[in-house]
């Protein structure tokens, strides 16, 4: 098959040619394979090729699969495939092989996908742009200057450039939301519990991250949430599955909604939004009244403090911990080399903190939650920007020079505590909550969110809208995103690369 055929299909639809034996597994391999060697060396997307491993895949692929022939990839952070390096984008764990698969990645396998590669993500998924010192910055493929977000950057990158029609992707502050704005992906964080960490974890950032992917069509993600959702023995939570599958969900009109929108800026964020998210908000409000949706303007349910130090604490509490961990399991402490410079200062003040910081942070959670259920009484869905301008150039949130060498000075000389105090923290705080003011809420309250490619700016890059729904109603995302999809088709908008 070539390259050009193979884009013009989405998962489903070439699984479909799969079935109807109109093409082998191999030849779409093949395909897939090609795509990356030629667009790779651009866009960084692929940082561990499993080539020998997925052809091995086809010898025992069950054809009648829903997604039979499928080539997949994995992200390198949150799922894991035995008898492969799993990285998490650093070099504390560079050298560091699988044992065993993810329960997730058992069932992507057994739902006939062919896992050929893995991708690129920033050091831990700390950041919301995929720039790390050990596998280096993925690129977007519409303007490869200019960044794909992250954590899920490479998944991302992959899905736009056309190597694969849908890829791995997880989400603990809008890791899979943030790469499908900047890259013109649909992307949906599901309900808290939809599906399994297990067994490596139970629950990822004090519940916060999920997993998912980021597709070219709303109907391979509903039929990829079909196939992995559910718990396993020992997961900290669970939610009842779907009575109906999304996959079926999807062909329903949805029901009139009332959507609650605000393109304002969290109380507490210094800067205003960028005008092309604001013009992306205004032409979903027409879309949805087009459809006869009911949409109001409301005051923003949340203010920066659910950022700065909701999230964020709880962030570095779980970060240091994980650090510990991984110390425990290998028999070594991290060393501050093994660790980038803005890594090790959190690990050090996420020490610092007492378990009263850290747990009163997570009781203010449920304040949030309850705010949301009483949104809920009043709103279908909540519409906002996914982010809060368009995708920047890459080396845009790093440190600069000045800084960052400060760092590598403060850390060196054990004094990381006094930028507690400088207001390092909070500049990068208002820096990074700016560029994504609006995804955490889901995540802090389990909540499921999705981002749809309705717009794009004069310079060609996309920008995303996110809907965030109550806690379960994944069906009326889908019902939404595959209307919206119909109304303004986003499938056959693609990059030039």
């Amino acid at each position: 098959m070539k390259f050009e055929e193979y884009r013009q299909h989405d998962a489903t639809a070439l699984a479909d040619l799969v079935n109807r034996k109109e093409v082998t597994p191999a030849e779409l391999l093949e395909t897939a394979i090609n795509r990356t060697e030629e667009v790779n060396p651009k866009i960084n997307a692929v940082v561990t090729s499993l080539y020998k491993e997925a052809k091995e895949q086809l010898n025992n692929l069950d054809t009648s699969a829903p997604f039979a022939g499928v080539p997949f990839l994995l992200k390198d952070l949150d799922v894991q495939l035995k008898d492969t390096r799993y990285t998490c984008g650093t070099r504390l764990l560079k050298d560091f092989v699988s044992t065993e698969n993810s329960e997730v990645a058992n069932r992507i396998l057994k739902g006939g996908m062919v896992i050929f590669g893995k991708t690129n993500t920033p050091e831990f998924g700390l950041t919301p742009f995929t720039e790390g010192e050990l596998l280096g910055a993925a690129r977007n493929p519409w303007n490869t200057e200019h960044t794909t977000g992250g954590s899920s950057g490479g998944s991302a990158a992959a899905v736009a450039a056309g190597i694969v029609p849908m890829a791995f992707a997880s989400d603990g502050g809008g890791s899979i939301r943030i790469p499908a704005s900047c890259c013109g992906l649909f992307g949906i964080k599901p309900t808290r519990g939809r599906i399994t960490n297990g067994p490596q974890y139970g629950e990822i950032w004090s519940g916060a991250v999920c997993s998912g992917v980021v597709s070219r069509s709303v109907r391979d993600a509903a039929a990829y949430m079909d196939l992995v959702s559910g718990a396993m023995n020992g997961d900290p939570y669970s939610i009842q599955l779907p009575t109906i599958p999304y996959a079926e969900e999807i062909k329903k009109t949805p029901r009139k909604l009332k959507i609650g929108y605000s393109y304002k800026m969290p109380q507490g964020l210094k800067t205003g939004i960028d005008e092309e998210n604001i013009l992306a908000i205004e032409k979903a409000i027409g879309l949805l009244r087009e459809a006869g949706h009911e949409v109001t303007e409301v005051p923003l349910p949340f203010t920066h403090q659910l950022n700065s130090e909701l999230l964020y604490t709880l962030v570095l509490g779980e970060l240091s911990a994980t650090l510990d961990y991984i110390g425990e399991q290998r028999n070594r402490k991290p060393q501050r080399h093994e660790l980038e410079p803005n890594t090790w200062l959190l690990y050090k003040l996420g020490k610092s903190f007492s378990a009263n910081t850290f747990s009163l942070a997570k009781m203010k959670w449920n304040e949030v939650n309850r705010k949301m259920t009483h949104f809920y009484t009043q709103y279908d869905l909540l519409l906002t920007p996914t982010l809060g301008r368009r995708p920047f150039k890459i080396g845009a949130l790093k440190n600069p020079p000045f800084e960052e060498a400060a760092l590598r000075v403060m850390n060196a000389l054990g004094i990381s505590s006094i930028v507690r105090y400088t207001g390092m923290i909070e500049k990068i705080a208002q820096q990074t909550f700016s560029w994504m003011p609006y995804p955490a809420l889901a995540n802090i309250t389990g909540q499921p969110a999705m981002s749809v490619p309705l717009h794009w700016a004069p310079e060609n890059l996309p920008v995303g809208v996110m809907f965030t729904a109550p806690h379960g109603e994944e069906s009326t995302l889908f019902q939404l995103g595959a209307q919206l999809e119909k109304a303004q088709p986003w499938f056959n908008k693609v990059p030039n690369l």
